[in-house]
């Protein structure tokens, strides 16, 4: 290697560490002074600066791993941050084996659906419990922590759980706008900590939930959305409910499939599907075990 490209290399270098530390200060991990001492250490054992500063105590693991997420834009939390759900594996465990599943997974449906030019999905099961709701929030996150500006939108309307998992109100939400009692302006909320997702709440459990999906104004709160996010993620109620999940699976063009290991029947699954042609695509499905 020339002379040149040996100066270039420690110049990404030096300046790759003093990002690193400058993350670190910001989160309060080291102060100004521990810079020069981590970068002494570095030099003198050949480390990286984040091993140095753990090797001097001033930082641990999650700490470094934490500000290298960050440096490249690479969001997710510490525990307590946020103090979300915990089923919210993607913000708080994403090096583990279930997210790297979650991430596979967000690379099919944006091969499948979302690089072929649509915006939405929904997401459905046939029945209560099989983790919708779990399945769409760490969705949205990964999908989020690509760069994409994402829409989480709970449209299990009699049942929410969204607002809950990521601690926002459920109000006013997306009840009262399918029968324009919000002027036609749509809360949605921005998630903190999250630089590119947003939860659209259920809003007010309404007594009629099949009637009000079925309007227009779905399609034409879909419409507008779509303009304003790269990626929509729909939560559908259950399919054993009524028929709400197949009328969103159509507004949408496309449906993931959702069925829990050793709860879900394969009886209504099939059932299920069936009810689904010809409405909408079915562009996956996911065997929960979550």
């Amino acid at each position: 290697m020339s002379e040149p490209m040996k100066m270039s290399q420690q110049t990404i270098e030096v300046a790759n560490a003093t990002m690193l530390g400058t993350l670190l200060m910001e989160s309060g991990v080291l102060r100004e002074a521990d810079i020069a001492r981590v970068l002494v250490c570095a030099k003198e054992k050949q480390l990286r600066f984040g091993d140095a500063a753990i090797k001097l105590g001033l930082a641990d693991k999650s700490d470094i791993e934490h500000a290298l997420a960050r440096q490249f834009e690479y969001p997710y939390l510490k525990p307590g941050v946020g103090n979300y759900g915990k089923e919210l594996v993607a913000a708080y465990k994403p090096f583990t084996r279930r997210v790297e599943s979650l991430r596979a997974l967000r690379m099919q449906l944006m091969l499948r659906w979302f690089a072929a030019g649509h915006t939405a999905l929904a997401v459905v099961s046939a029945k209560p419990r099989e983790g919708r709701s779990y399945l769409a929030a760490n969705l949205a996150i990964v999908f989020s922590q690509l760069g994409d500006r994402t829409l989480l939108i709970d449209a299990n309307l009699q049942n929410s759980r969204l607002h809950e998992i990521f601690r926002i109100s459920n109000e006013p939400g997306l009840s009262p706008a399918l029968v324009g009692r919000t002027g036609g302006r749509l809360d949605v909320h921005k998630i903190e900590h999250f630089e590119n997702l947003w939860l659209l709440p259920a809003g007010a459990p309404p007594p009629n939930p099949e009637e009000l999906l079925a309007r227009d104004e779905f399609e034409d709160i879909l419409a507008q959305l779509s303009s304003q996010y790269d990626i929509i993620l729909i939560e559908a109620p259950p399919g054993s409910t009524g028929i709400g999940a197949e009328t969103i699976a159509y507004r949408c063009g496309g449906a993931l499939l959702v069925a829990h290991r050793n709860h879900t029947p394969l009886s209504d699954v099939r059932a299920f599907t069936e009810r689904l042609k010809g409405r909408a695509e079915i562009v996956g499905s996911v065997l929960n075990s979550f």
